[in-house]
């Protein structure tokens, strides 16, 4: 019975990862249960009760997601552009869907994005997810690095995480201002709180950009800092790095007590490689680090 659940489950796993690999093809019911190897008369019932949304729901999801993300954190394409990507055949129509279910138009999310709405929105397509994407991980993709010192230009997000998508938005304009792009200049987080602290208000993360050149703040509040150099536990995740809590999990829970190691005095950060739109989901990079003694 376990292996025929998770072959079931396993084959259910392989639509999300085509969808998610294949969003600008027609993702119809024939294809998706082709794909999975189940009959489509009976795989549009399987996949709403396995993952509590219907296959046409969920692909919508997943493409107003990455139009929502094109319309928010970047300005090169149009929203025409961006309403014809996310399988529209014209703007209005486009446009329609998307203020039936973020309550703004594509233009005013552009400009000043309403995030609770968005949150809420998103919310069954990361419960989708959560349900059959969950990684897993080992001793063996923990490695240790010597981490050089890093010095940063630091734009710090203090508060409810609700409203994070705004300093992001904030950090991307002001780091673009500055000449300081992801190809050439390292990014970072480092979390100073839980991901979801008791109280919203504690939450606290900062966003940084690697550089050796003076900052010239232009107006926003960004001070200069550093990255310690010294001994880390590097655990790579490759695909839907959104929520990097399970690896820390990992780390804190699992590889720490087990390695004999000790933790440094230093918050756990990460380094993003690579970002969702400018890749998809399944291809982003993030490197969790645990700083050691």
């Amino acid at each position: 019975m376990k292996a025929a659940l998770q072959n079931y489950q396993d084959r259910m796993r392989r639509v999300l990862d085509h969808i998610d690999r294949h969003l600008d093809d027609d993702l119809d019911l024939e294809r998706l249960s082709a794909v999975a190897a189940f009959s489509k008369f009976h795989f549009h019932r399987q996949f709403a009760a396995t993952f509590g949304l219907s296959v046409h729901r969920y692909v919508q999801l997943a493409r107003m997601k990455r139009a929502s993300y094109r319309l928010a954190y970047s300005d090169v394409q149009s929203v025409t552009d961006i309403a014809m990507d996310a399988g529209y055949e014209a703007p209005d129509a486009f446009a329609r869907a998307f203020r039936q279910r973020f309550g703004q138009s594509p233009s005013s999310f552009r400009n000043s994005p309403d995030w609770e709405p968005w949150l809420v929105a998103f919310g069954p397509l990361d419960n989708a997810r959560s349900k059959l994407m969950q990684k897993t991980f080992t001793n063996d993709d923990v490695t240790i690095r010597d981490v050089p010192a890093t010095r940063v230009a630091i734009m710090e997000h203090r508060g409810d995480p609700a409203t994070l998508g705004d300093t992001i938005r904030r950090f991307i304009a002001w780091r673009k201002a500055a000449g300081l792009h992801p190809r050439t200049n390292p990014t970072f987080n480092v979390w100073r709180s839980e991901r979801r602290p008791a109280s919203p208000a504690a939450y606290s993360v900062d966003l940084c950009v690697g550089t050796d050149q003076p900052i010239e703040a232009n107006g926003e509040e960004v001070k200069a800092g550093e990255i310690p150099g010294g001994r880390c536990a590097v655990l790579r995740v490759v695909g839907y790095t959104d929520n990097l809590e399970p690896a820390a999990l990992y780390l804190y829970r699992d590889w720490l007590p087990a390695s004999g190691e000790e933790a440094r005095d230093f918050p756990i950060y990460c380094q993003r490689l690579s970002f969702f739109p400018d890749v998809p989901e399944h291809e982003t990079v993030a490197e969790l680090f645990l700083p050691l003694k």
